[in-house]
């Protein structure tokens, strides 16, 4: 089980999905997609959660203050092609034909920027599976079809 997309662009465990585009919003400069409206959980007690419990009441605070603001909204940001991809749905959906075209050449912008190394599992180099998603997003837009999550 997996995520699926047409026009050859990603074959994977949605689980390495979410890493390829954590590690785009990072390579982009935009905030951690964990903190992002459609992705933040918040921790114990509907505060922010760093991995450890802290009982400190001035940790404590802090985490409540900074939860506070969170989710970030997409809205607030400077708007990019590339906010589609990384807020879109990991299973279903599609992205339209007219839309793949800016995404391939936002995408295409940062693979000198992606790690040079092996991401691991259903990645494996960084840098070509951004470069396979661009040409399915490239394919999708040459037929005029919707690049489609399935």
């Amino acid at each position: 089980m997996g995520l699926d997309c047409s026009h050859g662009a990603w074959h994977g465990a949605y689980s390495a999905f979410m890493r390829w585009r954590t590690e785009l919003a990072k390579i982009a400069g935009l905030p951690p997609l964990e903190l992002m409206e459609g992705f933040f959980k918040p921790g114990p007690y509907g505060s922010l959660y760093f991995g450890q419990r802290v009982e400190d009441d001035l940790y404590a605070g802090k985490r409540a203050r900074v939860s506070e603001g969170l989710p970030i909204l997409w809205s607030c940001l400077k708007p990019s092609p590339l906010h589609e991809l990384l807020y879109h749905s990991d299973c279903e959906g599609e992205i339209a034909a007219d839309r793949c075209a800016p995404i391939a050449d936002a995408l295409e912008a940062l693979i000198p920027l992606m790690p040079a190394g092996d991401g691991g599992g259903h990645i494996g180099n960084w840098r070509d599976k951004t470069a396979q998603f661009v040409a399915g997003l490239r394919s999708a837009a040459a037929a005029n079809e919707p690049l489609d999550f399935h």
